[in-house]
């Protein structure tokens, strides 16, 4: 498949969109930009900016435009024309969108995918339940139904598991309540430029990806013909 695509993933918290992403990026060789793991990099900084975001991150809310389109877009524009990226997190209303697009367009070249990874509720808050962190690597981690977050401990280093604050029941209700109303407008922006592709998130992480690579492999081919 040839490089360079730019895409953008969507799909509420716990969809798998992050781990989607990492596959992408290493497959088509794209650059991954997550907005959550910008925020947590400037909130580990120290940064007024990461201060700023961490207080609407942990009530489940949104973080503001005028916070999140200014960082986002300085990391698209950074990234040469030929490279792609995938976007992980952004745009979230239609206002980010219409900035998206306006500054690629600007460059008279959009985006060529947009991918709705769709979950049911029940599953998210299954899922998301069911996540936890280590607090010295950051590696993800699973803690089953029935079993005792505080006596596991990460598979890599060997540190303490702790739970998101913004994946706490209550914000993730939040969440999932500010994405329903103020992402789901964004699909029927980006279906009515053509671009929007559904993709069923019940099923294994490497289903998913065949599906979405399917759909790429798809539009790619289309394009040289």
């Amino acid at each position: 498949m040839a490089q360079g695509l730019r895409l953008v993933l969507f799909g509420p918290p716990g969809a798998g969109k992050g781990t989607q992403a990492q596959l992408l990026r290493d497959r088509l060789k794209i650059t991954h930009i997550s907005s959550g793991d910008l925020f947590r990099h400037h909130l580990g900084q120290g940064t007024p900016l990461g201060l700023r975001a961490k207080e609407y991150m942990n009530r489940g809310e949104l973080v503001p435009d005028e916070v999140t389109i200014d960082i986002i877009l300085d990391k698209v524009m950074s990234i040469p024309d030929d490279d792609g990226f995938i976007l992980d997190g952004f745009p979230r209303n239609p206002n980010q969108a219409q900035e998206l697009e306006k500054v690629l367009a600007a460059e008279s070249r959009n985006l060529d995918k947009v991918v709705h990874i769709d979950i049911s509720e029940p599953e998210l808050a299954r899922r998301i339940g069911s996540r936890y962190i280590c607090r010295a690597c950051q590696s993800p981690h699973t803690v089953g139904e029935g079993e005792d977050a505080n006596a596991k401990r990460c598979d890599q280093c060997g540190g303490e598991l702790y739970q998101r604050e913004d994946d706490a029941p209550a914000a993730l209700k939040k969440r999932i309540q500010v994405y329903n109303e103020e992402t789901m407008p964004v699909l029927g922006f980006y279906r009515e430029r053509g671009v929007l592709v559904e993709i069923s998130g019940e099923n294994t992480v490497d289903e998913v990806n065949k599906q979405i690579m399917a759909v790429l492999n798809a539009c790619t081919h289309s394009e040289k013909t």
